[in-house]
């Protein structure tokens, strides 16, 4: 088998949240890895520096992977470690071969017929999950039944994001964690999760003012 294209397209994908009647527009780069047997593989990355991602795919990472086995993914990305990644960067790089080898997983999935999971090992039948649950775009009463409805549905495992009003506001954060978590109870797990924003002093302020909620992890 043998790569004969690799393309990347960038996407401005609509996400309609449950409570709110606006859409939030998310960009993806978007990846299709296609081979001589007609199977196609598919990956994508998020949108941080999008643009270079998107050219250094097509520019620098498909001539090199031009007609070489898809199957042989640890070459392929030892390869692209070693031609354009010498000194470990990470940023574009890091998202463009992501893309690529989660494309080239697809296609080793289809080729073989078997799920990915198995083909990584598949170490358990059953892993543990949790929702993220809890948006920014989200006001505390809807944090509130966001989190009753999942519980509602069976879920355990929540997850809250925090760093409101651009990071700024521990204290605002603290009290919608302390909402939910009165809202869910003690036996559902809560996390919080500040996706980089916060600074280490807020990040410390806050840790403190959710002490008390049995924050699983933040």
């Amino acid at each position: 088998m043998k790569i004969t294209s690799i393309e990347a397209t960038l996407h401005a994908v609509p996400v309609y949240i449950h409570l709110i009647e606006r859409s939030v527009t998310r960009p993806i780069v978007f990846v299709r890895v296609g081979t001589e047997e007609g199977i196609t593989g598919y990956g994508l990355t998020g949108g941080i520096q999008r643009f270079a991602v998107k050219e250094l795919i097509n520019r620098e990472l498909w001539p090199l992977l031009k007609n070489r086995n898809p199957l042989e993914t640890e070459s392929l990305w030892n390869l692209m470690y070693a031609v354009h990644n010498p000194r470990s960067q990470t940023g574009a790089w890091s998202s463009a071969v992501s893309a690529i080898d989660i494309a080239l997983w697809d296609i080793k999935g289809k080729h073989c017929g078997e799920p990915v999971w198995r083909l990584l090992g598949g170490a358990q039948k059953r892993v543990p999950a949790y929702i993220t649950f809890g948006l920014l775009e989200y006001s505390t009463e809807q944090l509130v039944a966001m989190a009753k409805n999942f519980v509602h549905q069976g879920e355990d495992k929540l997850k809250l994001v925090v760093a409101i009003n651009n990071a700024q506001d521990p204290e605002e954060d603290a009290a919608r964690v302390k909402a939910v978590r009165e809202a869910i109870g003690d036996r559902v797990e809560l996390m919080i999760d500040a996706n980089h924003l916060f600074s280490l002093s807020n990040a410390l302020e806050l840790a403190k003012r959710v002490e008390p909620f049995g924050i699983t992890w933040f």
